[in-house]
């Protein structure tokens, strides 16, 4: 396995940072990836942590488009997106 691969099983405690506030969104694990059928990584979906109110809930996400995913670096996610932006 050469250097720049990185295992999913690994990114899953990548903690995501949105850069132009600072804010930290948790761990990879803790959100999820949408993948178009050709296997291009489509949206980062965040997990709205402020929407659940009990166990049944279901779970409202923020859409982030990956091209705002700026780097994905030894421990982080890095993104760069105005809060404004997030659906």
């Amino acid at each position: 396995m050469s250097q720049n691969t990185k295992l999913f099983s690994e990114m899953e405690r990548y903690e995501i940072i949105n850069i132009n506030d600072g804010e930290k969104y948790s761990t990879l694990g803790n959100n999820d990836i949408l993948v178009d059928s050709y296997g291009n990584l489509k949206l980062l979906l965040l997990n709205d942590e402020g929407s659940r109110f009990g166990l049944f809930s279901r779970s409202d996400y923020k859409e982030i488009p990956w091209h705002y995913v700026r780097k994905i670096g030894a421990r982080t996610i890095i993104m760069d997106i105005d809060e404004d932006m997030l659906k």
